[in-house]
């Protein structure tokens, strides 16, 4: 596992047999959204899978080890995030199923062919343009706010290579549902599942995760709230049977 490492980086156990990541606490580091994310999102066996700014590529490992998708193709811009996650698909011995592009993910079809995707998942910054304060370092920054892409371009870019009937997953800030569901909508992708996520039981909601199908009809499911945190500031059990347990929600 040694020879995959770049000094300063480390190794995180996925808890998913066996697999690893290679992470760089110095810069971006995944975080309990990109695993809420790919446990909630809904993958059948044969998917052809599309994670639009996949950082360390932890979304793609995930699902590759969790699913039965065929193939799992993840774009991220940021060149020193793209060869990281590549190092971890090839340590983890995954290259036939998954695949990791260096590219902007508004030219989403120069890598995946328009309307071939089952499903889209993506993590997306969720500080728009103009507000929050920006991380000097730069891939923390690209990873929290709107500087490489926006909402928009990310909603765009799904309804381009997604089939009719394919679905498109994200994690989202709660303030910002508005934003998320018109713009699924507006691109033709109509919201169909939606869970509100808390930190704590008795916190107002911070974030919620949503589905979408590509020319679905419009009725949205409301499923009950995901819940961080107990009362001892511990992991619930639904979130360490997903963290530690290998399950899915």
């Amino acid at each position: 596992m040694d020879k995959y490492l770049k000094i300063g980086e480390r190794l995180d156990d996925l808890n998913i047999g066996g697999l690893k990541i290679i992470q760089n606490p110095r810069k971006f580091c995944f975080g309990i959204d990109a695993v809420m994310l790919a446990n909630f999102a809904t993958v059948k066996k044969g998917d052809r899978v599309v994670d639009l700014g996949t950082g360390t590529g932890i979304i793609p490992i995930i699902l590759a080890g969790k699913t039965k998708a065929s193939s799992i193709i993840g774009i991220e811009i940021q060149e020193e995030m793209v060869e990281m996650a590549a190092r971890s698909v090839a340590m983890n011995g995954l290259e036939n199923r998954v695949s990791i592009y260096s590219g902007d993910l508004k030219e989403v079809t120069s890598f995946v062919p328009e309307g071939t995707a089952d499903l889209v998942v993506s993590n997306p910054p969720y500080i728009d343009d103009g507000h929050g304060l920006v991380n000097p370092d730069s891939s923390k920054a690209v990873a929290r706010h709107e500087i490489m892409c926006t909402l928009g371009d990310i909603i765009a870019s799904a309804g381009k290579v997604l089939k009719n009937g394919g679905r498109l997953a994200l994690i989202h800030r709660s303030g910002r549902m508005v934003d998320v569901l018109l713009g699924m909508r507006e691109e033709g992708i109509e919201p169909k599942r939606l869970r509100m996520v808390h930190s704590r039981a008795d916190r107002e909601s911070n974030l919620f995760l949503v589905e979408g199908l590509k020319g679905g009809g419009k009725f949205l499911k409301v499923s009950k709230p995901l819940v961080i945190y107990d009362g001892e500031g511990e992991y619930t059990e639904e979130i360490h049977r997903i963290y530690y347990e290998g399950e899915r929600m």
